[in-house]
């Protein structure tokens, strides 16, 4: 199962413009984005146009399902037990192992070296939280990602807008790429071995120019969801979030009709599904594994047989990273989750907790080679 094409994607019959790309280094102006999505030939408004949005709803409603899993609770501690109890999660584990029982066969290979880590945030270095606003970072954690930062390259690779997810983190050493990777930021970290590079590759925006209709289209979903309690819409600046965590499930196929009903008349965007979320983007050949390629390229770190690019995440947005390192055939995807997914990962771990401590294993044992 291919997940980076699981979810219904709306398109425009029309070409799609290049964005402009003024500016970049020479060595980036392969990464020029192309349009994407398919052409509908003429139809007339009828039944078969009827039964088309229908299995679109139905797709989404689907996918919305698949990616949500409901997860049972211990009553008395609140805790999941559910991966604990599951012989599928435990058949899982044999194909995508823990990262931490299987740290030093991860950093086998690193010797003389370089790692760079891409983390995700929500759900990898945050727990998921009802209400997305306060999906704060706990302080162990921050200290956790500031010691990382100290010897590896580290970028945070978040479906959130830059800003946001900046505030969150606080860290001004690292690298942000936000809104899926379509907001790109390297900070002015001191890494002798890409200074310059991080100069040159300071701001990266490949969908600028959807700007207006990402504005558009959140005031247009903020009013059609408003009468579904628990449904909360976010401007990531360039994607839009609609939250259904705090959504009655039986809602859910309304939330895909009406968001399915909004973006016909936006249809230069698309709509895929994450956790809880349905996420609406441009129609352009960008996501977060072209944003960890042009990171490393950008930071001269594109060396597939000296540099060991590590990514961490728990979202069905991060499958694009993963494939890109299993095609590179360098590096290793390590999917945060507690019930058994079709991934592209390497490795798993079970919650921002085993995240944290990975990211503890990685210092200590850099550390011991100095």
């Amino acid at each position: 199962m291919d997940l980076s094409n699981s979810s219904p994607v709306i398109t425009d019959p029309l070409a799609i413009s290049q964005p402009l790309l003024g500016g970049l280094p020479s060595n980036l102006m392969q990464f020029s984005v192309m349009p994407g999505g398919y052409s509908s030939s003429g139809m007339n408004v009828s039944v078969s146009r009827l039964k088309i949005e229908e299995a679109l709803v139905n797709g989404l409603l689907d996918a919305m399902k698949s990616s949500s899993p409901r997860r049972r609770l211990n009553v008395a501690f609140g805790q999941d037990n559910s991966a604990d109890e599951d012989p599928a999660y435990s058949a899982w584990m044999a194909k995508c192992p823990s990262a931490l029982t299987s740290f030093k066969q991860i950093v086998a290979g690193a010797q003389g070296k370089k790692i760079a880590v891409f983390l995700d945030y929500d759900g990898t270095l945050s727990p998921i939280v009802d209400d997305p606003d306060k999906a704060v970072m706990s302080p162990v954690m921050r200290a956790s990602v500031r010691n990382v930062a100290k010897y590896f390259p580290t970028a945070i690779v978040s479906g959130r807008s830059r800003n946001k997810v900046f505030e969150f983190v606080k860290l001004k050493e690292l690298y942000y790429a936000g809104s899926h990777g379509m907001d790109i930021m390297a900070s002015s970290a001191n890494y002798e071995h890409n200074a310059e590079k991080c100069k040159q590759a300071s701001l990266f925006q490949p969908a600028s120019e959807f700007l207006p209709m990402i504005d558009e289209v959140t005031e247009s979903l903020l009013q059609v969801v408003s009468g579904i309690d628990g449904a909360t819409v976010e401007n990531n600046k360039f994607c839009v979030s609609v939250h259904y965590r705090n959504v009655a499930e039986e809602d859910w196929e309304t939330v895909a009709r009406l968001v399915n009903e909004v973006l016909e008349a936006f249809p230069r965007l698309k709509v895929t599904n994450g956790r809880m979320v349905l996420e609406v983007r441009p129609v352009i050949d960008w996501d977060k594994g072209k944003a960890v390629e042009f990171l490393l390229q950008s930071l001269g770190l594109d060396d597939s047989e000296n540099v060991i690019p590590i990514y961490i995440g728990d979202d069905r947005t991060d499958e694009d990273a993963f494939k890109v390192l299993r095609q590179r055939n360098c590096g290793y995807g390590i999917l945060v989750s507690q019930v058994p997914k079709e991934t592209q990962a390497f490795y798993s771990l079970r919650d921002p907790s085993e995240v944290m401590e990975f990211l503890n294993f990685l210092v200590r044992w850099k550390k011991h080679l100095m």
